[in-house]
């Protein structure tokens, strides 16, 4: 029996070769993003990935918790920078990317199972947004959450606009946001941003723990409550549609030329491009 359910799960998720998959326990899903030698940085494969993996997760009868973790010494690293340039020079890129990443945001909140996510070192970009968005976020201490658009020079769209105000009040939302200041596990865990924050040699453990204790519960209540508890978020869905296609716009702009060579240079940007009136 055992062996048909890894057969099914292998054949099920064989589409997304930049995620890797298991089953730690009965019910409970593991997602690895997988990148090595880039930290789990979002290319064009793992963006389109994480966008449409929760769908599958929605319909395998066999998951009722997942849990999404970075394999190595990262969490996730953001957007690799190859796919960036590409959206900012290639507006087909541009269009098909804005969709991703809209799909990721609604569809992980639309999925019925609960999503656990565990987050250690750099935890950016398109991974972060599952990261904090997950259900029940776990953030190790050596945690660094950052978002980092506006350094890039494009509008604060992903996540954002949806789920920051929420999680940790709109005065420490616009601080980061706004700067890019990195947060540390203990520090989001402090100001509301994850739900746990617990030492790195603790992380995987403790995320299949709670994974465990949902799996165990009754689903029909869990996965109601999730629903009804996410309509907060979907009554932010004009704020983050509007975030999104700001950043999109940017990403045709000149700022974030500079802000993809000072990333490449590892450099601070100097951005010269016309401020909107």
């Amino acid at each position: 029996m055992a062996g048909g359910i890894v057969a099914a799960m292998t054949e099920r998720y064989a589409a997304f070769a930049s995620l890797r998959f298991s089953r730690p326990a009965d019910g409970v899903l593991d997602i690895v993003m997988s990148t090595p030698g880039k930290l789990n940085a979002a290319g064009h494969e793992m963006h389109r990935d994480l966008a449409e993996v929760w769908n599958e997760v929605d319909r395998d009868p066999d998951t009722r918790v997942a849990v999404i973790r970075g394999e190595g010494k990262a969490f996730s690293s953001g957007g690799d920078l190859d796919l960036v340039a590409d959206m900012a020079d290639d507006f087909a890129v541009r269009v098909r990317v804005l969709k991703e990443a809209r799909d990721l945001v609604y569809n992980v909140i639309n999925c019925s199972k609960p999503v656990v996510s565990a987050m250690h070192g750099p935890a950016v970009g398109a991974g972060l947004v599952v990261g904090l968005l997950a259900d029940v976020s776990i953030a190790a201490r050596s945690a660094r959450i950052i978002d980092g658009h506006t350094k890039l020079g494009v509008a604060a769209g992903d996540h954002a606009a949806i789920v920051w105000p929420l999680l940790c009040g709109m005065a420490k939302a616009k601080y980061h946001l706004l700067t890019c200041e990195p947060l540390s596990g203990e520090e989001a865990e402090r100001i509301g941003l994850v739900s746990l924050c617990v030492d790195d040699d603790d992380l995987l453990d403790t995320a299949y723990a709670v994974a465990g204790r949902l799996a165990a519960g009754s689903q029909s209540a869990i996965r109601w409550t999730k629903y009804a508890l996410n309509n907060w978020l979907r009554s932010a869905g004009p704020a983050f549609d509007t975030s999104l296609a700001l950043e999109f716009m940017g990403f045709g702009g000149p700022d974030v030329h500079e802000g993809i060579a000072a990333l490449r240079d590892k450099r601070p940007p100097r951005f010269t491009g016309p401020a909107s009136e």
